[in-house]
């Protein structure tokens, strides 16, 4: 999870671009991970809601809500939902000031939330570069 602040978009992008730019991100993760990924959907968001207790201007890059890979048992898979993903368009956008420096935001906050569903944690995705 990454928290920003308010800032005004430079510049947007349609809707259909942005989620291309999503399911792009989602291509390069390597087949034998995305073959592993388990119950998982990725949703573009428009903007993320602060939960009670969290300032009202907590602004997040993207969200994994779910149980990871790394902590399922068998009752898990008794008719658990799909873990969610979320990527939010807003945010994304007022942190770029490019279309470039946008798509590779968006690959690092796929990535980021991805890696969470495999039970990966902020400091060693700090660690690895994709924090």
């Amino acid at each position: 999870m990454c928290v920003l602040y308010d800032r005004v978009v430079p510049f947007e992008i349609p809707l259909t671009e942005f989620e291309e730019a999503v399911d792009d991100a989602i291509d390069r993760i390597p087949d034998d991970l995305a073959r592993a990924m388990d119950n998982v959907a990725i949703l573009v968001v428009e903007e993320y809601e602060p939960g009670p207790g969290e300032p009202a201007d907590t602004q997040l890059l993207g969200l994994y809500e779910g149980t990871p890979l790394t902590e399922r048992d068998a009752w898990w898979e008794a008719g658990s939902l799909p873990d969610r993903i979320s990527i939010f368009r807003g945010p994304l956008m007022r942190l770029c000031e490019s279309r470039e420096e946008l798509v590779e935001e968006i690959l690092v906050t796929v990535v980021h939330e991805v890696a969470h569903h495999f039970g990966i944690d902020d400091d060693r995705l700090h660690e690895l570069g994709w924090g």
